[in-house]
């Protein structure tokens, strides 16, 4: 099923160890962001998508164990699907999230029909995808999705390549949202919220919510 280096990384041990190391609880789960932002993840959520209807049908690309679509669940969301490349995680998402319809695969290839969605999100995912490879998973998420693409991840004005635990070539930062947009225009961007790190670790880095809406 691995079709980059980037994917075989994290079809492997490093991604399981990946997973367990970030199996937290609901209130855990929050409690990270706001240790690492000021701010919980719900909360994030809920200001980004207060005028999404609960039913909306919402695909989240590369959802690792769940945590994310959890939340969404516990926000009122009930149509939600998930995509994992890592079996394992795959198999720990089915565990912690009931009632959501989550798959083992790529998101270099979405097994679902155009415009399947009304969102489309990425969560920490597009961080770890070769800035030449970009364009291939992004138009995959565009296709699928009928009206909006959401993501929250890191962000810099300029691609940036960052060693990640020891590891060259597994993680970037960059303006995602505009690399969305000049590959495809046919997306605007709607909503973009900066939240630079409070805890002391990370000071000087920020990331970012964005949606960006097909016209």
């Amino acid at each position: 099923m691995s079709t980059t280096t980037q994917e075989a990384f994290w079809s492997g041990e490093f991604g399981k160890a990946y997973s367990d190391r970030n199996n937290w609880t609901s209130a855990q789960y929050d409690d990270f962001y706001r240790h690492e932002w000021g701010i919980t993840k719900t909360q994030m959520n809920e200001d980004c998508l207060r005028d999404l209807p609960k039913d909306a049908k919402i695909l989240e690309v590369g959802c690792n164990i769940g945590l994310q679509l959890r939340c969404l669940q516990e926000m009122g969301f009930t149509n939600l699907y998930g995509i994992e490349l890592q079996h394992y995680a795959v198999e720990k998402a089915k565990e912690i999230v009931k009632n959501v319809n989550i798959i083992q695969g790529s998101g270099f290839d979405i097994p679902f029909k155009d415009s399947y969605f009304d969102v489309v999100v990425t969560n920490g995912v597009l961080i770890h995808i070769a800035p030449d490879d970009l364009p291939r998973i992004m138009s995959e998420m565009v296709r699928c999705s009928k009206k909006y693409v959401w993501g929250f991840e890191y962000f810099a004005s300029s691609l940036v390549n960052i060693n990640y635990r020891g590891n060259e070539g597994f993680l970037w930062k960059a303006d995602y949202s505009k690399i969305f947009q000049e590959n495809f225009p046919q997306l605007q961007e709607i909503y973009r919220k900066m939240y630079p790190y409070v805890s002391a670790s990370q000071q000087g880095n920020v990331d970012y919510m964005y949606l960006l809406e097909k016209q």
